[in-house]
């Protein structure tokens, strides 16, 4: 799937949050979005998956206008993790899951042995099957982070959202599940905070500042001592290790890189 935004604004009781975004994602692509806290990143993929809707400009899926289609088919088209701060489901882990099929149904379908089955083989994806009747709430972050996304895989989309979905995870849950992402064979928009995280996975990267773009480009090209500087407003050292690794090295108390 293809994802843009032409001249995207959007307000927020009264602030001008974003201020005329335009992405073009390719089919396929897994796109960071990267800038320093305040900067619009989430803003701006709520504004994707119809959360907020934008003052002006729009959000175009496939070339067709996201207002264009009925909520029920935009979720048929994309699925979304958001950020993950405490999630209090009291149902067992494939109940869970099984949420992500609501899409799929109208009021009172009963749910079949293919939805079933898609819920067994999002657990597996995300190496969750073991706990498919655990209680979702018993679960740790980490935990509880592999469900929503196996929740948002059986969806069946072409699209998928992730809105800083590494977030309090700890380093090993962050690679397990960007290497769960990367591994998907969709287009994928995420709101990466950690820029190694994001230097790794991303095939491209746009740079939100002050609800503007101001950088886009492969991480290699983009992720400059001087640009990070610009953007961050700290000192970093970009070295490249001997596997072809971008590796960003930052320097405490304004540290000359």
């Amino acid at each position: 799937m293809k994802i843009e935004t032409k001249a995207l604004e959007a307000l927020l009781s009264g602030s001008h949050i974003l201020k005329g975004i335009d992405l073009d994602i390719g089919d396929r692509e897994l796109v960071g979005v990267i800038g320093p806290n305040g900067s619009g990143k989430s803003t701006l993929l709520k504004c994707i998956y119809r959360v907020l809707k934008p003052a002006k400009g729009a959000v175009y899926l496939d070339s067709k206008p996201l207002d264009s289609y009925s909520y029920r088919d935009s979720a048929r088209r994309v699925a979304v993790v958001a950020q993950h701060n405490y999630y209090n489901f009291d149902f067992a882990v494939k109940d869970v899951v099984l949420m992500g099929r609501s899409p799929h149904k109208r009021a009172l379908d009963r749910d079949t042995a293919e939805d079933w089955q898609i819920v067994a083989e999002s657990l597996e994806t995300v190496g969750m099957t073991a706990f498919a009747d655990r209680s979702f709430s018993t679960l740790s972050g980490g935990e509880q982070q592999r469900v929503i996304l196996a929740r948002a895989l059986a969806q069946r989309t072409p699209c998928l959202i992730l809105d800083e979905p590494t977030n309090h995870l700890d380093i090993k849950y962050q690679l397990q599940l960007m290497d769960l992402v990367r591994g998907l064979d969709r287009t994928v928009i995420a709101a990466v905070h950690d820029l190694n995280i994001a230097a790794m996975y991303c095939d491209r990267l746009y740079a939100v500042k002050a609800g503007r773009i101001v950088g886009q480009g492969a991480p290699k090209t983009l992720l400059t001592s001087e640009f990070i500087r610009e953007v961050y407003e700290v000192d970093a050292q970009v070295m490249t290790d001997g596997d072809g690794c971008l590796h960003i090295l930052f320097h405490p108390g304004g540290r000359g890189a």
